[in-house]
């Protein structure tokens, strides 16, 4: 037990003395893949700007919330650029997984009704559903969503969504320093849970990249 506790004492400390730089690289690396290809789905992006948050009211640091948040907000945008690019080059040959539980016909067929009804609100809604928010690019190119309008309400939908998610972490790491032992305490719980996800996640990928493709053939153009 008292190894276990010194664990993770050990690694609480390492998250909590990260440098700035280290939270950037990797924030800004998970936002872009999460908004820009399909191994986003599995990874845990809310959660991770949530503890960097966090880390960095650890570091007592509110001016580096805002600069990070521009930066994910950059990542994000980026993001959703590749995943159109990708979804519009795909076209009617966008793939699903037969037998996915995360990349499904289903799903796609229902984000591109989605677009239809809605379009630019759909779009800015899409960044706060994590599975939506990956396949959201993705299926606008593929159905041929108006680039423009696509790239506004994504922009309008980051600058919201990367803020408020950070902020909440840096708020809530303020509230957690008035307690001597919950930061740290808080800090490794997240950490832990962050790896595991994300170690999971890969896995996903791995078993859902190895089944058979079908082809989802109901995307014509949006009007």
């Amino acid at each position: 037990m008292i190894w276990a506790s010194d664990s993770l004492a050990m690694r609480s400390d390492l998250l909590s003395n990260a440098g700035p730089m280290v939270v950037w690289l990797i924030v800004m690396t998970f936002v872009f893949l999460e908004c820009a290809l399909i191994i986003g789905l599995f990874l845990p992006g809310d959660s991770l700007l949530i503890t960097a948050g966090i880390v960095l009211a650890a570091h007592h640091a509110p001016q580096q919330v805002w600069t990070l948040a521009l930066g994910a907000m950059i990542a994000a945008i980026a993001g959703n650029q590749v995943g159109y690019v990708i979804g519009r080059r795909a076209g009617s040959h966008l793939t699903a997984r037969k037998g996915s539980k995360y990349l499904t016909a289903e799903r796609l067929i229902r984000i591109k009704h989605m677009l239809e009804r809605h379009g630019f609100i759909a779009v800015m809604v899409s960044r706060w559903i994590p599975w939506v928010r990956t396949l959201c690019p993705m299926v606008a190119g593929a159905a041929k969503m108006d680039h423009r309008m696509f790239t506004v309400a994504s922009t309008v939908g980051a600058i919201v969504w990367a803020p408020v998610l950070l902020l909440l972490g840096f708020y809530s790491g303020e509230f957690l320093e008035q307690v001597e032992w919950l930061m740290p305490t808080v800090l490794a719980g997240m950490f832990a849970v962050l790896v595991v996800a994300t170690v999971l996640g890969i896995r996903h990928y791995a078993q859902e990249m190895r089944k058979e493709t079908e082809e989802v053939d109901e995307f014509e153009a949006l009007d």
